[in-house]
């Protein structure tokens, strides 16, 4: 039974993702307003939460030069194939951009802030002469709960709760029972965790060849050829991962594979193992896959009490489940793997999400950093004390404390952080 959850948890919270994931959702429900429609569209209102607002507001638009929550959801009711989900952006043409822009530039795409309770809350209104369109997403970022047309609802999903508390109260499995299933489950079962390997590995790549972002991979690259920065398996690690990011966070029309809505969890705990690996010149690649296995999944449970959206980091609990995977490749126990979590979390726990953008690879180079130095202490029976902190006896208590923080003591963050990014002279 158990078993049956990790699997149903994996299959929901690694989803393959064009583009940072708070536009693309914005676009995506712009794309499923815009399939109700026929004639052309005079005017789009975007209702949006703060945390949304926050991600979205200077992120690049994958395939265009575009950032903006306007421009994501004119080019979301551009697109024709709200199937696509996540991936919603693929294949975006010159005439669909140019359209959105023109939209967008004679005023007719409207923002507001929502005031409901919810962090993840999207809801798009299509105007054209003969109808009126609104989609609601809320708790995930594909989760349409309603779409209303001229004043007929057409679906109604229903949302009594938000995504996490669903998720939270659905699966009864802890990191245990995680590792068990990593450590037995047949690999043919892992096609998941090996397209997320082969995605993010693939923009990792172009990150580290072309200029994108703030370049932080090609910074360390850089001064790992001038013998600046050490040849070794950290500075590869925060390397290949960083350049993932700075390229994702340009807005590279490239997929990726997300871990529990966000590509950059997806990135952020997939190729530190991969570099960890590679450095340890193995040809195990069911190792690989296993470890792969374990850092994804750690972190979709750390996640599912964590929140979706959240005032503080995604890439400190991708880099959670990173450090659980690197510990497991290099030979730890599952004790020292739950020491590896505690070190994690008891050091950077506080880092503050203030919007996705292209300084996030900095976070991530930063996360994957401490995520290898919690599993090297944790590799030595090393971990922060029980009486330190945030930092309990038991990894689960860890854990609840933490995402106590970024739920119950980030909303005043969340309202500064974003009337900073607003307001900004």
């Amino acid at each position: 039974m158990k078993n049956e959850q990790i699997i149903d948890a994996m299959k929901k919270g690694l989803v393959i993702a064009t583009g940072c994931t708070e536009p693309v959702a914005i676009a995506y429900a712009g794309a499923v307003a815009s399939s109700h429609i026929e004639d052309e569209i005079e005017h789009i209102k975007l209702v949006a939460s703060a945390n949304i607002i926050k991600n979205a507001f200077v992120v690049g638009i994958p395939g265009t030069d575009l950032t903006g929550l306007k421009y994501a959801v004119a080019i979301g009711c551009m697109c024709t194939e709200p199937e696509k989900k996540l991936a919603v952006l693929e294949g975006l043409t010159e005439s669909q951009i140019e359209m959105a822009k023109q939209l967008v530039e004679a005023d007719k795409v409207e923002l507001a802030k929502s005031d409901l309770p919810y962090k993840l809350y999207i809801e798009v209104t299509v105007k054209t002469r003969a109808d009126v369109v609104t989609v609601t997403i809320i708790g995930s970022h594909t989760n349409v709960t309603k779409i209303v047309k001229n004043g007929k609802t057409e679906y109604n999903g229903g949302c009594g709760s938000s995504l996490e508390e669903k998720e939270e109260a659905e699966y009864s499995f802890d990191l245990k029972d995680v590792y068990e299933y990593c450590l037995h489950v047949d690999v043919k079962e892992l096609g998941l965790i090996k397209t997320a390997i082969e995605l993010n590995s693939k923009i990792s790549e172009e990150g580290l060849e072309e200029q994108y972002g703030l370049e932080v991979g090609r910074m360390i690259q850089a001064n790992v050829h001038k013998k600046i920065l050490a040849d070794d398996m950290t500075n590869y690690a925060m390397m290949i991962t960083a350049a993932a990011s700075d390229a994702r966070m340009a807005g590279l029309s490239l997929p990726v594979m997300s871990n529990s809505g966000s590509g950059n969890q997806g990135i952020a705990a997939t190729l530190p193992v991969v570099a960890v690996w590679k450095k340890l010149e193995s040809n195990n690649e069911e190792q690989l896959l296993r470890a792969c296995a374990l850092s994804n999944l750690a972190t979709i449970y750390i996640k599912q009490k964590f929140g979706i959206l959240s005032a503080l980091c995604g890439a400190v609990v991708a880099a959670s489940g990173a450090a659980c995977g690197i510990t497991y490749l290099l030979g730890g126990t599952f004790q020292q793997i739950e020491n590896s979590i505690h070190n994690t979390l008891g050091n950077v726990a506080g880092m503050v999400c203030d919007g996705a953008k292209s300084s996030c690879a900095l976070k991530i180079s930063t996360c994957t950093n401490a995520a290898m130095q919690a599993s090297l202490l944790a590799l030595r029976d090393l971990r922060i004390k029980s009486n330190e902190g945030i930092v309990e006896q038991l990894s689960e208590k860890t854990i609840d404390n933490f995402a106590t923080l970024g739920n119950e003591g980030s909303e005043n963050i969340d309202k500064l952080i974003l009337d900073m990014i607003i307001h900004k002279e």
